[in-house]
């Protein structure tokens, strides 16, 4: 099974931006599409993107789309987001996860089933 290890998180100031990386280094991610979620404290993991096993498509909600974009390199078993103009609201632990091969229709964490420990990041304003 894909083991998923984020890192890059940290703490950014208002409207910086932040690159996570999310890997994999015991099975290929070219088989697999691969989203990046949040959660902030007391509040439901939300879907932030999504890219496709190639990385020809992405998928954002609008709550991102615009500042967020995901990125890919299968042959090193890597996925990015990188996050421009961050916000106080972008604050939480960022995790990335696989739905197998595709994005789903929506970005729901119950459609994902491996899944990394996760990365904080903690926007100041």
């Amino acid at each position: 099974q894909v083991q998923l290890v984020e890192s890059g998180g940290g703490l950014v100031q208002f409207g910086g931006s932040l690159k996570l990386t999310c890997a994999s280094s015991n099975f290929p991610l070219d088989s697999l599409a691969i989203g990046w979620f949040r959660q902030a404290p007391g509040r439901e993991r939300e879907g932030v993107a999504c890219s496709s096993q190639n990385g020809a498509s992405s998928y954002y909600p609008d709550s991102v789309k615009g500042r967020f974009t995901v990125s890919r390199d299968n042959s090193k078993g890597k996925v990015w987001l990188r996050m421009d103009n961050v916000k106080p609201e972008d604050t939480g632990v960022y995790y990335c996860a696989t739905s197998g091969p595709f994005c789903p229709v929506e970005l729901s964490a119950d459609d994902f089933q491996v899944w990394g420990q996760g990365t904080q990041v903690t926007v100041s304003s």
